[in-house]
């Protein structure tokens, strides 16, 4: 039955059930471990106790004891069906039949649809001669456990043991003798007459029998009668064994361990014990949760790899130093000392990542190394931060012979100094003098292709669009 603090195991430890030709009895002993791994009430572990000290009374044969022992239990948990059920069975031992009977019916009555109810019923009832209602309890077992082997069998038992009694009763009577004797005995039945008109009557072909007397051949012996098989106690049934199996409560303690850890967000120590409780024992539900803790694990591992790499980057960011590279490497570059002037640079992009000239310089080694498909990549970063950005695109693009994009680039720099302008209120004269002051844009201007694109841009701003 199901306990309200949600333990789904078995009740009790039940002791060895007596079997009804006096076979001998197996008793199982529980690890005495299991009540502190499942943490049952006080009422429980009481009941536990009790039939634990009369499981021991019973497999030594002091049935007095494991009586006792169980009516103490049944005080402590008054509903329970099992406790009844391993009474009754330990009062059949006994030989106190009528007892036996009262503890199965009270089975049956707090626990209608267990088979294991109508067998103790139906065993007491067969201690007492009571054949007749002996089969009628083992039909009603069979309505409610239709596969239930064991009533199956003690129908079959019932049903024979019925045949031979009747049997036995109509060879002893007298009167059935008396009347067999006066009836062979007849002379009237040898008149073929009579027996033409007897055999019409009873639709059977006499004639066709020998005349002569011959020897009745005997029946057929009755089946030997099957020896009823001692009822397993209810720690021996297949679905109990696994719950008292030391390393089944090991694996199940462990895994209830990995559960907190996991609820806890503590992924690393869950997937230990779920470790370990596999090891014990292996089941499909801990493995799924083992799974899901690595996974977790794994992600929360990622997550955290991440934001030490953020944390670390932030924390090398100096300007300061950005500064003092930026200036070793424009010192390089002027020497003509490219490579150098490249390593400079990339600390420096390190030390201050927005600052957008870095970029740009860093873009000018990769052109003067002809390495333009670089430069164009590193270009994409600066354009929201400065429009010199512009003439370096337009310079790599122009080396690379695709005077088509760098037009459009010379023409969006030059659209967004325009903007520039406008918005700064600059005299045009003046912005005109600086740009013309910058020696890459003297370059570009002093190319024939170029100065042609701003002529017409000049002339006709819509030509490029």
């Amino acid at each position: 039955m199901a306990r309200k603090d949600g333990y789904s195991g078995p009740s009790v430890i039940s002791a060895a059930a007596p079997q009804l030709n006096g076979g001998a009895v197996t008793q199982r002993k529980l690890p005495l471990g299991r009540r502190f791994l499942w943490g049952e009430r006080e009422d429980v572990v009481g009941t536990w106790s009790c039939d634990l000290r009369h499981g021991s009374r019973h497999s030594s044969g002091n049935t007095a004891e494991a009586i006792k022992h169980y009516s103490e239990a049944i005080k402590l948990d008054s509903a329970n069906h099992v406790l009844y059920s391993n009474r009754s069975a330990a009062y059949a031992k006994k030989g106190e039949y009528h007892k036996a009977l009262e503890d199965a019916c009270k089975t049956i009555e707090l626990k209608p649809e267990w088979g294991k109810g109508y067998s103790r019923k139906a065993a007491a009832l067969e201690f007492l001669n009571r054949f007749e209602e002996a089969k009628k309890t083992y039909a009603e077992g069979l309505k409610h456990e239709p596969a239930n082997a064991q009533l199956k069998e003690g129908l079959q038992n019932m049903e024979s043991r019925l045949a031979a009694y009747q049997g036995r009763v109509l060879k002893g009577s007298g009167w059935a003798s008396h009347f067999l004797v006066s009836l062979l005995g007849n002379r009237k039945l040898k008149d073929p007459r009579v027996m033409t008109t007897l055999g019409v009557l009873l639709g059977v072909d006499l004639a066709s029998a020998d005349d002569e007397d011959e020897a009745m051949s005997p029946p057929p012996p009755p089946p030997p009668k099957k020896e009823p098989k001692a009822e397993p106690m209810e720690e021996d049934l297949p679905e109990n064994k696994k719950q008292n199996n030391l390393g089944f409560l090991v694996s199940r303690a462990y895994a209830r361990i990995g559960n907190s850890y996991f609820k806890e967000e503590k992924y690393k120590e869950a997937i230990q014990f779920y470790n370990k409780s596999l090891a014990e024992h292996r089941t499909p539900e801990v493995l799924k949760k083992c799974q899901q803790a690595s996974s977790s694990y794994s992600q929360s591992v990622t997550l955290a790899e991440k934001i030490l790499k953020e944390q670390e980057r932030e924390a090398y960011i100096n300007p300061e130093l950005a500064l003092e590279e930026k200036n070793q490497g424009n010192e390089c570059f002027q020497k003509g000392d490219y490579p150098q002037a490249m390593k400079h640079y990339t600390e420096a992009i390190k030390r201050n990542p927005s600052d957008a000239k870095l970029y740009s310089n860093r873009a000018a080694c990769y052109t003067k190394l002809l390495e333009f498909q670089l430069a164009l990549k590193l270009m994409a970063f600066p354009f929201a931060f400065a429009v010199k950005g512009y003439t370096r695109k337009a310079a790599a693009l122009e080396a690379m012979k695709d005077y088509t994009k760098a037009m459009d680039e010379a023409a969006e720099g030059y659209q967004r100094c325009l903007m520039s302008q406008y918005n700064r209120n600059d005299n045009p004269e003046d912005v005109k003098r600086r740009a013309m002051a910058d020696p890459e844009v003297q370059q570009i201007m002093s190319d024939p292709a170029m100065r042609l694109i701003l002529e017409q841009m000049q002339k006709d701003p819509q030509a490029l669009s």
